[in-house]
């Protein structure tokens, strides 16, 4: 070291139950009217660089590994490369868990056999997929560690349920006969869905209703169970999935793109179309043919005025809204951050351009994000450059971004997530795997 979530009965019964699930996971209430405690600068201050090599924190901040490539799991096999997307869920009696996405291909080392899985390629289940680490609540001690899914194909990110569950999403839409598909059984690009109280390998369905694409992150509304679905495209769309089931998802559902009324392009690429703080109405648009067999449905949506975001990415829900990363958004292509708020039959649907960054400095390549306790933002970079210098930053509730954490390991951050008791914030260094957590002061 460096110096109960609700069942699918209580999720239906009381959406304050609900709720609570969620702010176990890490994605916090972001208040508007929550003031910065420390109004004369953003931030936690200088990082102090970390005579490990591995993370550069501030003042008064440590990291723990939890978890690497390599480590001997509870089922016999190895923790696998390419960490990716995680979240945080309370299984009661002391313990918590955290589902971690793998976002690997049919070429990479799965960490041992897999005995069940979705897909094959040449006849071998392909590597992709999810492990769970089970942590004691107070002390972090890894308890046990195991795969969970398995036969699917770059697991990028995805989010919790309020019925806890983590929503697993292939960045992958390929399959026999179509571009990257050669050896491959069966279709992919779905979402799957891992329960967080998994004891090994979950039959892995994949949830067809909520759309086949290039799938990047997932969060639910707890108050009517819409779930709000990125695509990592240049020219992607945000979905709504509307389940016939809210908490069944396996039930089917509509899925629809949003379009912004007077407004069909928010990257800001060659013009200032979407100025920050501007208020945007949302209305949403169905969507037939989902299960897109021609990965086609982001050109269907926007033939039918769904506004186009570049590289949708990291999607995360505080109470009455959420935020939305685009990786490559915004005049410098550096970054964008959106707030969308439900008007959940009360309104209409808002959103608005919430932070662009102008400067490397502030935001490059944006992609997980997340809603501290405090109402921060912590964004983890994902750099395109042969040399990466990867930051977690910061944007606090008023817009001022600052520096949190540097990488010093050449790959991206991933997976940002609190402890249910707002302590802990896990994180991922994607390859090769370390699974971290950092506490320390944090702004209250």
């Amino acid at each position: 070291m460096f110096s109960t979530a609700p069942n699918r009965r209580q999720f239906l019964a009381a959406t304050g139950s609900a709720f609570s699930a969620l702010v176990a996971s890490g994605c916090m209430i972001r208040g508007t009217s929550v003031p910065d405690a420390q109004p004369s600068r953003a931030g936690y201050g200088p990082l102090v660089p970390d005579p490990n090599g591995m993370l550069d924190l501030p003042e008064g901040f440590s990291y723990r590994v939890l978890s690497s490539l390599g480590d001997a799991m509870d089922d016999g096999g190895t923790v696998p490369d390419k960490a990716d997307g995680m979240g945080c869920l309370d299984l009661g009696n002391g313990e918590i868990v955290l589902v971690r996405n793998h976002e690997l291909v049919p070429s990479d080392d799965a960490g041992g056999s897999i005995a069940n899985g979705f897909g094959t390629h040449n006849g071998k289940i392909v590597p992709g997929g999810t492990t769970n680490i089970v942590l004691d609540a107070k002390t972090l001690e890894v308890k046990r560690q195991f795969r969970t899914l398995g036969g699917t194909i770059r697991n990028c990110s995805g989010g919790v349920t309020p019925w806890g569950s983590w929503l697993t999403c292939e960045e992958a839409p390929t399959g026999p006969g179509q571009r990257y598909g050669e050896g491959l059984a069966v279709n992919h690009g779905w979402v799957f869905e891992v329960p967080g109280n998994a004891t090994g390998l979950v039959d892995p369905v994949p949830l067809r209703a909520m759309g086949r694409f290039n799938h990047e992150a997932a969060c639910v509304d707890p108050l009517t169970g819409s779930i709000y679905q990125t695509e990592d495209r240049d020219d992607g769309a945000l979905y709504r999935f509307l389940p016939n089931t809210p908490g069944k998802l396996s039930d089917g559902g509509k899925l629809q793109a949003m379009v912004i009324d007077g407004l069909s392009d928010t990257r800001n690429w060659d013009a200032r179309r979407m100025p920050v703080g501007k208020s945007y109405s949302v209305r949403w648009t169905d969507l037939d043919n989902v299960e897109a067999p021609k990965d086609d449905l982001r050109k269907r949506a926007a033939s039918k005025g769904a506004a186009l975001i570049a590289r949708g990415e990291g999607i995360h829900m505080g109470t009455n809204e959420l935020f939305v990363c685009s990786t490559s958004g915004g005049s410098k292509t550096l970054g964008q951050v959106f707030r969308f708020v439900p008007g959940r039959g009360q309104g209409s649907d808002r959103i608005e351009l919430f932070f662009e960054s102008e400067s490397t400095d502030q935001f490059n390549y944006g992609d997980n994000l997340c809603v501290a306790p405090n109402g921060h933002l912590i964004v983890c970079e994902d750099q395109y450059t042969e040399v990466v210098d990867n930051h977690l930053r910061g944007i606090t509730p008023t817009g001022l971004p600052y520096e949190f954490a540097r990488l010093r390991m050449q790959t991206e951050l991933a997976g940002g997530c609190f402890s249910p008791d707002g302590k802990w914030f896990f994180v991922n260094a994607y390859a090769p795997t370390r699974t971290l957590a950092i506490t320390g002061p944090w702004i209250v």
